[in-house]
């Protein structure tokens, strides 16, 4: 979390590349925890809080500058299903920001001294339904629709202040254009991360395209890829490089595959961390890892910025 001293993250970008955390899921199931139902991490926000802000902690002092918060999965429709009203769920989206807060709190105990940010996890409709449609897309709903979902609880995030929205994982260009016109005019900084396969995204559109309908948002300070394979990084960097001028942010998985209908990760990992020199020099300025990207992971990474 910044201090009154601390560069905003746009002007931290602006001097050098920061390192973002890993994946919060596998950090919570190697502490042990079941995150087999469909609120994901989500779920330890009300159950287990202290075990978010332990993941949080061991990224940042495994040297990670930005903790990216447990509330990928946080929506009011999913909490609803659970039995978790409406005020009890704003709560639980602004603890997710706090906690991440506390982590940085306690680093800064631990004696980190360098700057650490916050950034809410805003995760596409799809991530609501859990049923691996975020890696699809094209979930029948209007641009209109789909701003309304997300509204009210980018509202919610937006004021529990956390330092940029990371509106991530984002499988259509549809989707990525109403998460944009939901965080227009609220004062909050935002980047906006695709998931890809290959140069289009999962639904298929080309990522100029994506890419540019952020190009003159003004909160927008980063755009990029996540969960997505490693080799998908560097044709994505340059890309959102050259469309939109705009630092890029890439955090990739490990290279294992997800199985929606196992519920199962598969095959063998491929990201490194001698692949992010790369993508630093072709224009990423935010590097971290998603699912299956541990500690140890964003420790090389640390090392290797």
């Amino acid at each position: 979390m910044t201090s009154d001293t601390s560069p905003s993250l746009a002007d931290a970008l602006a001097a050098r590349a920061l390192v973002l955390d890993g994946g919060m899921s596998n950090q919570l199931e190697s502490a042990g925890y079941d995150l087999s139902d469909e609120l994901w991490s989500a779920r330890l926000l009300a159950e287990r809080p202290e075990a978010v802000t332990a993941a949080h902690l061991a990224y940042f002092r495994a040297g990670a500058d930005v903790a990216i918060t447990a509330s990928y999965q946080a929506t009011f429709e999913g909490f609803a299903r659970h039995g978790i009203g409406r005020d009890d769920a704003v709560r639980l989206l602004a603890l997710s920001v706090d906690l991440a807060r506390e982590a940085a709190r306690q680093a800064r105990g631990a004696g980190i001294e360098r700057p650490l940010w916050v950034a809410a996890s805003v995760g596409p409709y799809g991530a609501m339904l859990a049923d691996g449609s975020e890696y699809r897309g094209r979930y029948g709903l209007s641009m209109a629709e789909l701003e309304r979902f997300h509204r009210p609880r980018i509202e919610a995030l937006a004021a529990a202040a956390p330092d940029v929205l990371a509106l991530e994982t984002v499988p259509d260009a549809d989707e990525g254009a109403a998460l944009l016109a939901a965080v227009r005019g609220l004062g909050v900084p935002a980047w906006l991360s695709y998931t890809v396969d290959g140069r289009r995204t999962r639904a298929g559109q080309p990522l100029e395209e994506a890419f540019a309908l952020a190009a003159d948002v003004d909160e927008v300070i980063a755009v990029g890829v996540n969960c997505c394979a490693p080799q998908d990084v560097a044709p994505a960097v340059e890309i959102a490089s050259r469309v939109t001028g705009k630092p890029v942010v890439v955090y990739p998985n490990s290279g294992e595959t997800w199985d929606a209908e196992a519920r199962a990760w598969t095959g063998g990992a491929t990201f490194g961390a001698g692949q992010v020199a790369a993508w630093r020099e072709a224009g990423a300025r935010l590097i971290g890892g998603c699912c299956r990207v541990g500690p140890d992971g964003i420790a090389a990474i640390a090392s290797g910025l």
